[in-house]
């Protein structure tokens, strides 16, 4: 549904920006420039606007705040990702990397991976993770969350079942790697399963753990959810047990664009790991943080939780 969704936005709007280029091409070549441009990079715009809110609405956060050279790292990396992640990796090429699962005498011993996407995405986010693993030994499964503006809780099924089958190839409790609202949905699988056992380690990147300013304008159910302090996330830790949330490190940004104020990214008793400079989507291909996610393969997160990290 949403690789569809997706690549008629796409389509849409590669047919509007050469439509206007062809039209005024002849007579009046610099409107023709200047619309094609306009169009093309009208969510370069959008993105500028979300980093100047961010920044306003973290000035009251603990967080240390970012400087202006950090804020325009943010948005030219958020410009050039954001393209490759929406408009061509998920709708395009969503299964270019096929889960691996087998066969099970290679992949037995060897500690596996479950993706879990966020919110208006799907595996195709993935790709360039599923590439790395590629040829390890280690298993993976990346999910696709249906429904699309489904409620975050309807999604623990589906990561069971991913979970489960991880299990049963490897013989080891899996790995969750989860971005933005996937991290919530393994949060509420955890709750609803009681799960804490069934898995190695979990890793957010960018997760609204409670909540986000900018899901206001969301109106899909799962967008509700995801506001800052709502109903779902108080139902969501209570009865907690002791030292669920030592299974997390959660990544963060200064510069997270769609997660603020950025504290919201944060777990207490959790690893919680600063990264400066980096936007919402382009967090989940910072180097650093994908080497230090799969390290956890072979490792715990211990010694690390202090580190900052700067794009």
């Amino acid at each position: 549904m949403l690789a569809s969704l997706q690549r008629l936005i796409t389509l849409s709007i590669v047919a509007a920006a050469a439509g206007w280029l062809l039209y005024f091409g002849r007579s009046a070549p610099l409107l023709a420039f200047t619309g094609f441009m306009a169009i093309a990079l009208a969510y370069s715009g959008f993105l500028a606007i979300e980093l100047i809110l961010a920044r306003q609405l973290n000035k009251s956060d603990p967080v240390p705040q970012p400087s202006w050279r950090e804020l325009f790292a943010a948005w030219r990396g958020e410009t050039v990702t954001a393209p490759r992640v929406f408009c061509w990796r998920q709708p395009f090429r969503p299964n270019a990397v096929a889960d691996q699962l087998g066969p099970r005498a290679r992949v037995q011993g060897r500690r596996g991976v479950v993706f879990v996407h966020g919110f208006f995405c799907n595996r195709g986010i993935w790709t360039p993770w599923l590439e790395r693993l590629q040829g390890s030994g280690h298993a993976f499964i990346a999910v696709n969350l249906e429904p699309l503006f489904g409620s975050i809780d309807d999604y623990a099924p589906q990561i069971d079942e991913a979970v489960r089958r991880i299990t049963d190839a490897t013989g080891l409790a899996p790995l969750l790697v989860c971005h933005s609202m996937g991290g919530l949905a393994a949060r509420a699988w955890l709750k609803r399963m009681k799960a804490e056992a069934s898995v190695h380690h979990v890793v957010t990147i960018g997760t609204p753990h409670r909540g986000t300013w900018l899901a206001r304008f969301g109106h899909g159910l799962n967008g509700r959810q995801m506001r800052l302090l709502s109903e779902w996330h108080t139902v969501l830790d209570h009865e907690m047990p002791a030292g669920r949330h030592a299974l997390f490190t959660c990544w963060y940004s200064n510069c997270d664009n769609i997660v603020f104020p950025a504290s919201s990214a944060t777990l207490p008793g959790a690893c919680n790991r600063l990264v400066r400079g980096a936007a919402h989507v382009q967090m989940a291909f910072v180097p650093e943080i994908m080497q230090a996610t799969l390290a956890l393969l072979d490792h715990g997160p211990v010694g690390i939780c202090a580190r900052v990290v700067k794009v």
